[in-house]
């Protein structure tokens, strides 16, 4: 048994709408969106009433604060909006990761704070009796959470040399496997939570694979190129720049004849639908003074409008995820595909923009 699903990480890799239901989110694995980004008229903080929330990337970045994160956290919390704070660092204890968060400004206490350390002491102490000896690979994080659950850690030894002496794979319990998320939900009594992540492939796979709702931030490894190119498991039910997003109403894409628009923007699949008028209305914008983009992205998305740099991406991956999208993804290796991601993103200019 392992607490670490997969160690959270700070450095960006290289590699790599459906209506909203009034009801709580069904328990089983949500189906993978391949209509893009949802829409939200609340702000997500009142219309979920509890955000899980991962740390580094998404609060913090490599130990220091993001700018804004304390704020918008403070601003959730006042609209009633239940939070906790998950984390596949099953070492260090709740009690260490709350003093962390305040010193950031960030009010929590370890109640707040759910690890993989603690889904991993729940998925044993479930299978064995109490007082089970737990021969533990881990630090004091996972120690105190055997201890909290009535089981007693003995001497530790790596994973490898278990995994060779047992000839078994252990039980993983971090994200995205099930049990953190469990665990998170129950802790907090969440009858509608929306994780929030900066990772595909453990915070939003998770939240796919819990049947729940995901919101990915641009704070962490995540950038903007790996969303377009993210496989249906790794699709997010919503994007922000930064946690402003979870105090923030999400715009609905509209999806008409093989076009996808958002906040001004539109997006087709080149060669599968001509964008009418884009002529005519990028000299009214000129003449207006707006700025606007346009032109076909790599030969992948054909981009015209203006507006907000995050609807753009947003109505982006709306048209990267659809059936035509996936199909006309460019030929070649993921260097080809990145390519054409990145010059999809530079079609609407930068965040700053």
């Amino acid at each position: 048994m392992t607490g670490n699903g997969a160690a959270e990480r700070t450095a960006r890799p290289q590699a790599p709408a459906q209506p909203d239901s009034a009801g709580p989110a069904e328990p089983g694995p949500r189906p993978p969106s391949s209509s893009g980004p949802k829409g939200c008229q609340q702000p997500l903080s009142e219309h979920y009433d509890a955000a899980l929330l991962d740390l580094d990337g998404v609060v913090y970045l490599g130990g220091r604060p993001i700018a804004g994160a304390a704020d918008a956290l403070t601003e959730a919390a006042k609209r009633g909006m239940k939070l906790a704070y998950v984390t596949n660092n099953a070492s260090r204890s709740p009690h260490a990761i709350a003093a962390q968060l305040a010193g950031m400004g960030v009010r929590a206490t370890a109640a707040d704070i759910v690890t993989s350390a603690q889904a991993a002491a729940r998925v044993l102490a479930d299978r064995l009796p109490a007082g089970a000896r737990v021969l533990v690979v881990g630090g004091t994080g996972l120690r105190l959470a055997l201890r909290e659950r009535g089981l007693r850690p003995v001497s530790t030894a790596a994973v490898q040399v278990l995994v060779h002496a047992t000839g078994r794979e252990p039980v993983v319990a971090g994200k995205p496997e099930p049990p953190l998320h469990a665990e998170s939900v129950e802790r907090v009594g969440a009858q509608r939570p929306v994780v929030v992540g900066d990772r595909l492939d453990t915070d939003i796979e998770g939240a796919v694979r819990g049947g729940a709702d995901s919101l990915l931030v641009l704070t962490g490894v995540t950038g903007p190129a790996d969303l377009l190119l993210a496989g249906p498991q790794h699709r997010p039910s919503y994007v922000s720049a930064d946690l402003a997003g979870l105090n923030a109403s999400h715009p609905h894409i509209r999806s008409e004849g093989g076009r996808f628009s958002c906040g001004g923007w539109t997006v087709a699949v080149a060669g599968t639908v001509a964008v009418a008028g884009t002529v005519a209305a990028a000299e009214a914008r000129a003449e207006a003074g707006v700025s606007s983009h346009e032109g076909s992205a790599g030969g992948w998305l054909t981009v015209s409008g203006s507006g907000s740099w995050i609807d753009g991406l947003r109505t982006l991956c709306a048209a990267a995820w659809s059936p035509g999208g996936a199909a006309a993804r460019p030929a070649g290796g993921p260097q080809e595909q990145r390519q054409a991601a990145e010059a999809a993103i530079g079609s609407i200019g930068s965040a700053g923009d």
